[in-house]
């Protein structure tokens, strides 16, 4: 699929409404789903048999000339293909909008192109491995529609969708309505997907970006450093030491371990789709269904009080304040290893969701025309003494910073925050054009400018470990120059 060029001034945002469908139009729903499943099984299908037919032939000794001829692995020729095969493999075809179909191909073209850039080295990341076919019970039930008649109605309470016509929703649509008819907003996609016993519509909208003005009120503290946790989400600092605000972990998982538990022993009892005795595939009682079912819905109840806490935190922070600053997290790393007491951290980091926090602070300040300033994954902010500058080593269950020069006791968390924030200054991240001076460039800016977020480009140091951008800071010069060369320890909590 094209990309679509935003317009300068204007900025791409989502609206999510929760789907009250009827009856017939669920089954409308379910019935786009299934189509775009069998249009990726189909062309996957294919796809893998026109890769096995022509090393068939290689192992034969066939001249690449005389090879079965080879299936573009594109959105377009994939199209192609599905359009001169639809009406033998699928006459039911026309049933569904187009749209069905163009959504599992385009999963599947992303897919193979994904697979094949990770192969070739082209793709930063996991490895990633070739696309697998969807089940009917696992796979997720989604279609997107990019054409037709896509709007929210004047109503307030209803969507409408190609083919599937109009659907009434649970909550009203008035931000999104308002926008549109106000000229103000575009949409360009819609995406329909069954979560948590839910059907839930996502609008992809362009909308126009509201400028500062600079008769708008000056926040109390412009530049605050943020310092994540599983205890305290979030702790928030100024340079002058002031804790500005304490955010408290909700810990949704943690607090309905013992629904799920007692919903997964049940489960267990029942007859399910496999028999682990046996190895044999069975067919799932209705009880089992439901049992799962509930399953499901506790798990997006977690989900949606963790992404709630996420939203209103980073959103509140990204409105008050001009620079943020936050840390370069190894949360997949942090996540790895075994052990007892392992196991339980890494629940308790999965829990707190620490990486979205940088993701939803990167959009959400180009929104509000802030600063998003990412401190250097080695920047000791825990260790360093926010009074003296001098470093001190913590373990894990130190909660409390005692620094080794005599400084009075601090909340290592807060510490934390303020070393963060003085990343923000004008004088540590002035010169964007700069390169550092220090033994380590400290941070990365990534500013907001209405259509998205300008990333510098990295650099490395002499010591060849991947740096920020930014020039180095004075403070952080000074830092150097008090405790000689800044310890590289990551930062765990």
């Amino acid at each position: 699929m094209a990309r679509f060029e935003v317009p300068d001034g204007w900025t791409v945002q989502a609206y999510r409404f929760a789907l009250d469908p009827t009856p017939t139009q669920e089954r409308a729903i379910r019935s786009h789903c299934g189509a775009a499943r069998f249009a990726h099984n189909h062309m996957l299908a294919l796809v893998k048999s026109v890769i096995g037919q022509r090393a068939a032939e290689r192992s034969y000794g066939v001249s690449d000339d005389e090879l079965t001829p080879a299936l573009g692995w594109s959105l377009a020729a994939l199209r192609k293909t599905w359009n001169a095969r639809k009406g033998a493999v699928a006459p039911w075809w026309s049933q569904n909008s187009k749209e069905a179909y163009n959504s599992g191909l385009d999963g599947l073209a992303r897919g193979l192109d994904a697979w094949s850039k990770s192969r070739a080295g082209k793709r930063a990341g996991a490895e990633v491995g070739f696309p697998r076919f969807k089940s009917k019970h696992r796979a997720v039930n989604s279609v997107r529609f990019t054409t037709g008649a896509i709007r929210v109605t004047p109503d307030r309470h209803h969507v409408v969708l190609p083919v599937l016509g109009t659907i009434h929703t649970h909550e009203s649509t008035r931000k999104l309505a308002r926008r549109a008819e106000a000229g103000a907003a575009r949409i360009l996609s819609a995406t329909v997907k069954y979560e948590g016993g839910r059907w839930y519509c996502a609008f992809q909208v362009i909308v126009e970006g509201k400028q500062r003005s600079a008769h708008d009120a000056k926040p109390v503290y412009p530049i605050v450093g943020i310092d994540v946790g599983v205890k305290d989400l979030l702790v928030v600092a100024a340079p002058d030491g002031t804790e500005i605000e304490r955010v408290v972990a909700p810990k949704p998982l943690t607090a309905a371990q013992t629904k799920l538990r007692v919903l997964q022993c049940k489960a267990a009892r029942q007859q399910g789709r496999w028999e682990q005795r046996t190895e044999t595939r069975l067919d799932p009682s209705k009880r089992w269904l439901r049992t799962q079912h509930r399953i499901s819905k506790a798990h997006a109840r977690v989900a949606n009080i963790r992404r709630h806490e996420l939203h209103t935190a980073t959103t509140r922070l990204a409105r008050n304040h001009d620079v943020i600053v936050v840390e370069d997290l190894n949360v997949a790393g942090m996540c790895r290893g075994g052990g007892t007491y392992k196991r339980g951290l890494n629940r308790a980091i999965s829990d707190a969701a620490l990486g979205r926090i940088r993701t939803l602070l990167g959009y959400k300040t180009t929104w509000n025309q802030t600063r998003l300033v990412t401190a250097d994954r080695w920047f000791p902010s825990t260790q360093t003494c926010s009074r003296c500058q001098a470093t001190t080593k913590l373990a894990l269950r130190d909660r409390v910073h005692h620094c080794r020069n005599g400084c009075p006791a601090i909340d290592r968390d807060t510490n934390a925050a303020i070393n963060l924030a003085r990343l923000g200054e004008p004088t540590n991240t002035g010169g964007v054009s700069g390169t550092g001076t220090g033994s380590s460039p400290a941070a990365s800016v990534s500013a907001g400018d209405g259509r998205g977020a300008i990333r510098k480009t990295c650099l490395t140091d002499s010591v060849g470990k991947a740096g920020g951008v930014e020039a180095s800071t004075s403070h952080h010069q000074r830092l150097v120059g008090q405790t000689g060369t800044v310890s590289s320890q990551g930062e765990a909590a």
